[in-house]
C-alpha cells in the first residue's frame, strides 16, 4: 500500500528529487526516538502504528530501485522536501505535522551531505531494514597506524595495596531536558515523546517528577538529583557528564533551542556542583537536526562550530586552553585529571551511523581516531593512565571505526585504565578481549545509565570508585554504584523525591574485584544461574524492567552484546549457549535500540 501511493508521486518528479527524499526518511528513521517497548501501564492502540518498521522490504526496494537515477542532477531542495513530506506520510513515520516540521529541519543538510554522498538504493534498503533487504558496505575498511615501537609487556591488573586511597567519579550521562513536560499531562500520546501540552482533567497524567512513558525530564527533576549531591559524602573527586542534554523532540529543534539547553544545564552543573571539575562529552542529541555532526572540512553555516563554541564558552572553566581549542575544531580534547591521569574525551558522533554527514567520507572523520593514536603514545611513553570517556558506546559504532578503536584498546591496553559511556540508557557495559584469541579480557567499557526515564525507566546516576591518586596507582575502576529515583514513591501524593541506591556492583554480583576478568566471569555465570541474569535484568533497566520476560533469545542476544565491542562481529559470541544465528541477534538488538 505504501508503495502504491507513493510511485505515482515519485514517477512526476525528477529523478534526484524523489531520492533525495527517501534520504529524509533514512535520517527520520535513525533520528526519531523509538520505544524500548510498547509504555507503561497505558498502551496505544496498535492501529495508530507510527514509525519506521511499518517500512516493508519489498515496499523498500521498490522505492529505492526506482530512486535510484540522476543523482548528478541539481536537487531543489524545496521540492524535494514537498516529497519528503509525502514519504513520510505515506511510510506513516510521525504525524502529518511532524513530518513537515522533521523535513524542513532536516532539508537542507540532508540535500547536502546526500547529493556528495555515493549510497546506492539496495544499500539504503540494507541501512534502513538489514541484510535481508540489501547488502550494506557503503563504508570501506580503513586502517589507523598504530606505533612502530612493540607493545609494553602485559601485566595482569592487581589489587592497590591495603590503605591506599580512593577517588569517587561522578558519572552523568542522557540528562534530556524536556522544557515543555507539564505534570498531569498525556503520558501515553501517539507521537515521539510524551508528557507535553495541556494537564489532564482526569486521574493518569504525567506524575510530578517524570513518567514510567516515552517522556523526559522536568527541569526541577534535575536540579533535585544535582541538588542532593551537592552535600555528598564522601566527597567526589571530579564529574565525567557524557552528553545528551536536550529532549527527544527533534522534529522541532532550532539552535536557539540546543544552546538554552546547554547553558541551562551548564549553570545548574555549576550552581550545584560548585569548584567541582566537571568534564563533558559531546552527545548525539546536542546537534540540530540531530545526529548531524560534519567532519570539520565542512565549512561556513552547515558546520559544527556554533555548537563547539558555545559548548567552549559555557565549559571554560573546566577545561584548559588547549582542550579548548581542539573542543571547537571538533568537539573532543584531552587534558590531565591529576597527575598520573590523562583524560580523552571523544566525539562519538564520527562513528555514529546516524550521522548523515558520514554518507560522505566515513574514514577516520576528522582524524580522531589517529589522534588518539597520538595521545596514548605519548601518555604511555610519559608513564600516564588514561580514562576514555564518549557518548555512544564503541559496539555501537559504525564497523570499521569500531574495529580501529579495538585494535587501539588492545595496543594500549596497559595505559587505557578505564572507558566510560553512555547513550543506551540502560545498565550495561561492553568487553574487549585480545585480538589474537578473543578469550583473554583486556579492558571493559562502563555504560551507564541515563538521568532521563525515557523509555519506562526510573531517572539514574552512576558513582564509580577508583584507584585513587598517589605515585603507581592504576586509576582502575574498583566498584560502581547506581541510583535512581523511584517514580512509583515519588509521585505518591504529599511525598519528596528521594535519590536511593538501587545497587553496588561487587555486592549485587558476588564479584572479587571490577577488573576485565571479573567482568568476563559474571557473563559466564550468568549463562548457568539464571536467578543472576535476572537480577542482572532487573538492574539493567534501573528498577523498572518491562513486563515481558528475559529468556531464550532475549538472553542470548543480550549476553552477545556484553561480550561484543566491537560492532557486527559474530566470533565473539561463539562461546555462548544457546548459539544463536547472528542475524537473529543483530534484529533482537535493533529492536532495543531507541537513540
Amino acid at each position: 500500500m505504501a508503495a502504491r501511493g507513493l510511485c505515482p508521486g515519485a514517477s512526476r518528479a525528477p529523478a534526484a528529487a524523489p531520492l533525495l527524499a527517501l534520504c529524509f526518511c533514512l535520517c527520520l528513521c535513525l533520528s526519531l526516538p523509538l520505544p524500548l517497548s510498547p509504555p507503561r501501564p497505558r498502551t496505544e492502540p496498535a492501529a495508530a502504528g507510527w514509525g519506521w518498521r511499518n517500512l516493508t522490504c519489498p515496499a523498500c526496494r521498490l522505492l529505492f530501485g526506482a530512486l535510484g537515477l540522476a543523482l548528478q542532477l541539481e536537487p531543489n531542495v524545496a521540492r524535494v522536501g514537498r516529497v519528503a513530506v509525502r514519504v513520510c506520510q505515506e511510510l506513516r513515520l510521525a504525524r502529518p505535522e511532524i513530518c513537515q516540521q522533521a523535513v524542513q529541519l532536516f532539508q537542507q543538510d540532508v540535500v547536502s551531505a546526500w547529493a556528495r554522498s555515493v549510497l546506492r538504493p539496495g544499500e539504503a534498503c540494507g541501512l534502513l531494514l538489514g541484510r535481508g533487504c540489501g547488502h550494506w558496505d557503503i563504508y570501506a575498511d580503513w586502517n589507523v597506524t598504530l606505533p612502530a615501537a612493540p607493545k609494553p609487556p602485559v601485566r595482569p591488573p592487581a589489587p592497590p595495596p591495603p590503605g591506599a586511597p580512593t577517588a569517587r567519579l561522578l558519572f552523568l550521562t542522557d540528562l534530556h531536558w524536556d522544557r515543555h513536560y507539564v505534570p498531569g499531562s498525556e503520558p501515553a500520546c501517539r507521537d515521539p515523546l510524551c508528557c507535553r501540552g495541556a494537564a489532564r482533567t482526569a486521574p493518569g497524567g504525567a506524575g510530578y517528577w517524570g513518567e514510567y512513558s516515552k517522556c523526559d525530564l522536568p527541569l526541577h527533576t534535575i536540579e533535585a538529583l544535582l541538588a542532593q549531591l551537592r552535600g555528598a559524602a564522601p566527597p567526589f573527586d571530579a564529574v565525567y557528564w557524557t552528553g545528551d542534554i536536550p529532549a527527544h523532540d527533534v522534529w522541532q529543534q532550532r539552535r536557539e533551542d540546543q544552546l538554552l539547553a546547554l547553558r541551562t544545564v551548564t549553570r545548574l552543573l555549576r550552581k550545584h556542583l560548585g569548584a567541582l571539575p566537571v568534564y563533558p562529552a559531546v552527545g548525539n542529541h546536542e546537534a540540530t537536526p540531530v545526529n548531524a555532526f560534519p567532519p570539520p572540512y565542512v565549512r561556513g553555516n552547515q558546520s559544527s562550530a556554533w555548537l563547539y563554541d558555545a559548548m567552549a564558552q559555557a565549559w571554560q572553566d573546566w577545561l584548559p586552553p588547549a582542550a579548548l581549542e581542539t573542543l571547537r575544531v571538533a568537539g573532543f580534547y584531552t587534558l590531565q585529571v591529576w597527575a598520573g591521569l590523562r583524560l580523552v574525551s571523544l566525539n562519538m558522533n564520527f562513528c555514529s551511523q546516524a550521522n548523515f554527514w558520514l554518507l560522505i567520507n566515513s574514514t577516520d572523520p576528522a582524524g580522531q581516531l589517529q589522534w588518539l593514536v597520538g595521545v596514548l603514545e605519548a601518555a604511555e611513553q610519559r608513564g600516564e593512565k588514561v580514562h576514555i570517556i564518549g557518548h555512544i558506546p564503541p559496539a555501537h559504532c559504525l564497523r570499521s571505526w569500531s574495529w580501529n578503536y579495538y585494535r587501539i584498546v588492545n595496543r594500549f591496553e596497559g595505559t587505557i585504565a578505564a572507558q566510560f559511556f553512555g547513550h543506551t540508557h540502560v545498565d550495561e557495559f561492553e568487553m574487549f578481549y585480545d585480538e589474537e584469541t578473543l578469550t583473554r579480557p583486556v579492558s571493559v567499557a562502563f555504560v551507564a545509565p541515563s538521568v532521563t526515564t525515557y523509555i519506562n525507566l526510573n531517572p539514574g546516576y552512576r558513582v564509580y570508585e577508583l584507584d585513587g591518586a598517589y605515585p603507581g596507582s592504576s586509576h582502575a575502576v574498583l566498584d560502581h554504584e547506581t541510583f535512581i529515583l523511584n517514580l512509583t514513591e515519588a509521585n505518591a501524593p504529599g511525598a519528596k523525591p528521594r535519590w536511593q541506591r538501587l545497587y553496588r556492583a561487587r555486592e549485587a554480583y558476588g564479584m572479587p574485584s571490577a577488573f576485565p576478568v571479573d567482568w568476563d566471569q559474571l557473563i559466564r555465570r550468568f549463562q548457568d544461574d539464571e536467578s543472576l541474569f535476572q537480577r542482572f535484568w532487573y538492574l539493567f533497566h534501573k528498577g523498572h524492567p518491562p513486563r515481558e520476560p528475559c529468556h531464550e533469545a532475549c538472553k542470548a542476544a543480550l549476553l552477545c552484546s556484553l561480550r561484543t565491542g566491537r560492532s557486527i562481529d559474530p566470533s565473539l559470541c561463539h562461546v555462548l549457549r544457546p548459539t544463536l544465528p547472528f542475524a537473529q541477534i543483530q534484529e533482537l538488538w535493533r529492536q532495543r535500540q531507541l537513540c
